[in-house]
This record gives structure tokens, sequence and C-alpha cells, in this order.
């Protein structure tokens, strides 16, 4: 089977976005032989993205992304993979391990019938992972990254936490009992692409697939914070577990997205481990050994003699007229924000297709340059008065690296633009830098 398949194929990553993979293309004997089609979908991504932004101009007036929740966004999702530069991805490293000592049948790879079957029990699993995801304090702890974003558009698919995948891994277990890890490995990807293009507000209804699948219109309504929304609509690709098990809801008042209590910055690392630390500082206003358990182990919502998941009564009140955070800026500062992006996403990208020839040294310290890279323009959208110290430094190391060639142009024709852009982004924060020292300094004398 799997003659069909073309490696490294655009129109594959597409079609399998949209399930439309067929089982004989999409069955392999080995993991090995298994596609990336996240891999492959993602100039979809990208081109989706840019339909999404165009479409959206020419329907409202306006764009469906700012530059800064966007571009957190896409941020997430680059710090979300950074893991897998140092170990193989949890969910297939464990599933493997139960499936080579633990299984109880061996159903055949090159079947139709345990493609489907695979279909439905991934999906399953994902409904459950998802819902206690959001019903027990330390897994909504990761999940709440995917969360924090006040707007909803396709670069919303992208915001993942780096650390949900240390825990998401114990779900998926059950099928490695019986179905072979080069088909879970095809359904794991199909799982996650089809998720990425039902992050839109543009496509309102699809009719009778409402019935079967989950759809934009559905998954809106898991993103909202108003009141009817929350812990609703679960499901990955299906949104029948959610009818069976009565956590559907449809789509009514108008949705205001984002956390309860929204978080109001951009700064990523904040993004990804604050609610880790609030659930510390919040068990240790309890006194007995239960209720600091409790904490971690409940719904996001409990307190002292409340049930489990608690209530939302104590939820600030949702009227339909919340405006996103968006703090202003000056279009320069935005424009060399996009630059700088796109820099060290290309080093982020040449990363990843040059890990297996890297040295481990390398790779660390490229991937501690990545996340110092996002984390200051997370300071320089938040306008945070040590931005310019922290851009300066950074901007030291990315001239060093530039020196000893870790840091190429996006075009090779761009090699001398790119090297006096870096050096005057320097100057400038230095520049900066000094004005603030001396002006903290007339202050004091």
């Amino acid at each position: 089977m799997a003659e069909a398949a073309v490696p490294g194929s655009v129109s594959t990553g597409v079609r399998a976005m949209f399930l439309m993979l067929t089982p004989n293309e999409s069955s392999f004997e080995k993991v090995e032989d298994v596609p990336q089609y996240v891999q492959q979908a993602t100039p979809v991504f990208v081109g989706l993205i840019v339909l999404e932004l165009v479409v959206s101009l020419l329907k409202t007036g306006a764009p469906a992304v700012t530059i800064s929740d966007g571009l957190t966004s896409i941020s997430s999702g680059m710090i979300s993979r950074l893991p897998l530069l140092l170990m193989r991805s949890c969910e297939l490293t464990a599933y493997m391990y139960v499936w080579d000592r633990y299984r109880l049948v061996e159903l055949p790879w090159d079947s139709a019938w345990t493609w489907w079957f695979t279909f439905l029990g991934v999906d399953f699993c994902y409904y459950w992972l998802h819902r206690l995801a959001h019903e027990v304090s330390f897994l909504w702890a990761a999940h709440q990254v995917h969360h924090s974003s006040e707007y909803y558009n396709l670069t919303t698919a992208l915001r993942q936490s780096a650390t949900q995948q240390f825990a998401s891994w114990i779900f998926y277990l059950p099928v490695a009992l019986a179905v072979p890890p080069s088909i879970f490995a095809v359904h794991i990807q199909l799982n996650l692409l089809y998720q990425f293009w039902i992050h839109t507000e543009l496509i309102r209804d699809l009719g009778p697939l409402e019935w079967v699948f989950n759809t934009p219109k559905h998954h809106r309504v898991h993103h909202g914070r108003n009141l009817y929304c929350i812990d609703k609509n679960y499901g990955g690709i299906l949104i029948i577990w959610d009818r069976l098990f009565g956590t559907f809801a449809v789509e009514t008042d108008k949705v205001v997205y984002g956390l309860v209590s929204p978080i109001r910055t951009f700064e990523i690392v904040y993004i990804q481990l604050h609610y880790y630390l609030y659930l510390w500082r919040r068990s240790n206003t309890y006194k007995t050994i239960s209720n600091k358990l409790s904490t971690f182990i409940k719904g996001p919502s409990w307190k002292p003699g409340q049930s489990r998941l608690g209530n939302h009564a104590g939820n600030p009140k949702v009227t339909g007229k919340e405006v996103p955070h968006d703090p202003s800026w000056s279009l320069p500062l935005q424009v060399y924000m996009v630059l700088h992006f796109l820099l060290v996403l290309q080093i982020y990208n040449d990363l990843f297709q040059n890990k297996m020839m890297l040295s481990q040294l390398t790779i660390l310290g490229m991937t501690i340059y990545v996340l110092l890279t996002l984390t200051s323009l997370g300071f320089i959208i938040d306008q945070r008065p040590t931005a310019g110290v922290l851009e300066m430094l950074r901007c030291v190391v990315m001239v060093t690296m530039q020196r000893y060639g870790f840091m190429k142009p996006l075009v090779p024709s761009l090699a001398v633009p790119t090297e006096a852009f870096v050096s005057l982004s320097l100057l400038y924060w230095a520049l900066q830098s000094f004005t603030q020292l001396l002006s903290i300094k007339r202050k004091v004398d």
C-alpha cells in the first residue's frame, strides 16, 4: 500500500488537512516510512493565513489578525516544537513502547478497517485528552496557552503549549494495544492538521456537516469565555463525542474569545508558564494537604467546599463589547519586529532541517537564541522598561552568530543588507539603552 503517496508534496499536505487521503495511500508498514504530513502542510498554513487576511480585509475592512497577536501565536507554535530538537515525540515514543511490550492483538497495517478504526480511536482519545485538559488544573496549565489569544483566526491554531505533550501521550496508549505504530503516526498528524482550518470566523456554517464534524462554528464556541461556551465542544475532528457525552453547545450570542481572566501580555515565556506559578501560589494559601492537592487535580474554578469542577459564578461578566488587548506602537517598530521575526524564523527552520548534522551543543545554543529572540520581541510589544537593554543584548548575540555563520539571510542576495540591518539594530538599541541610563541617572541626581 501507500504507492500513491508523494513524499514532500504540498498537495498531499492540503489533502491531509482536509481528510482527503485514502487508507490505501496513507497506510505504512514502518514508522520510518510515514511522511511528515504536518511539515508538508506548512506552506499551506502560510497560504491560508494570507488568504484569511486578504478576505477579512475585503469583507470587513479590518485584518483578521494583528501583528502583535499573530506573531505571539506563531511564536508559541515555534516554542511548542523546540523539545523535538532534543527528543523524539513523547506520544510516539510511549506508544511504541506499549505496542512492543503489551499489545493484545496486532491489527493488519494494510487493512482499511484498521485505518478507520484508528481514525475513530485517535479522535476518541483526543476528546478525553482535550476534556481533561480543561477539567484538571495542572493539565489546564499547559493547555491554557492555546486559549490565551483574544482573537480567533488561523494563527490562533498555531498557539500551542510546549509542555502539554509531556502528559498527552498517556491518553493514546489504549490504541497501542491493537494498532501498529505506523498507522497511529499517520492519524496523530491528520487529527492535528484538521484542527488548523477550523480556527476562523470567516466560515459561518457548513450545513449538514455540522452534525458530525467539528467545524469553525463549533470550535468558536470552544474558544469563548462566555458562560455558555466554557468547557464545551472538545472534539478534534468529530463533534459526535460532545453530543454523546453532553458537552455540546450551539453558537448563539457573540463569542468573546480568550481566557476568563485575560493575561494582557505578549511575553512568550510568561504565556507558557504563568499558570503553573499561579497554581503553586494558590495551593500555598490552603492549610490542608487535601486542599493543596485539589488545587492541581480538580478544575480550574474549584474552591474548597465545591464539587470537582467548581462553578463559574465568580467569572467576570461578558457583555459582548469587550475589546482585545492591542497596545499601540509605531509603524517603524512594527516593521522592525516583522523583519527580525523573519530572521529568527529562518534560523528556526534551518535548525530543524539540519539538526541531524549539528552537535547537541550547537542545537542547544541556537535553541536558547530562538527563545531569547521571541522573549525580547514580546518585551518590545509589551513596551516594558527593560525591553531596550534586553534587545541590545540580543542584537550582540545576533551579530556574533552572523559573524560565525550561524545566521543566514532570507535570500542570498540580501546578505549585505541583512548584515547592515543587524548592525544598525545593535547601534539603535545601544543608543536607546544609553539614553535610558542617562535619564535614570539624572532622576537620581
